[in-house]
């Protein structure tokens, strides 16, 4: 069960439309910075605190394969979760 702390934090990470459309790129596949960044016309440093307020919520996670970080959602956390199940 979802507390209600976990889905206020839930509901700031998407609050962003820059943040929404990461979660909507991340849906076919994980991803680096730089191909997220080029997808939503956004800076690398930019991308990445979205991509820290994400993975924060437990929307996202990173794994190392290589030089290169990449990013992909997070399909078993309770906040993908919560979405699939309706609660936003």
């Amino acid at each position: 069960m979802i507390t209600d702390r976990e889905l206020e934090r839930l509901h700031k990470a998407l609050a962003n439309r820059r943040r929404i459309a990461i979660v909507r790129y991340l849906k076919s596949g994980s991803a680096t910075v730089g191909e997220i960044a080029k997808s939503i016309k956004l800076s690398l440093k930019s991308t990445s605190r979205h991509l820290q307020v994400l993975s924060s919520a437990g929307f996202v996670i990173a794994e190392q394969h290589g030089l290169y970080m990449h990013y992909s959602l997070d399909i078993k956390s309770n906040a993908i979760c919560a979405v699939r199940s309706g609660i936003f």
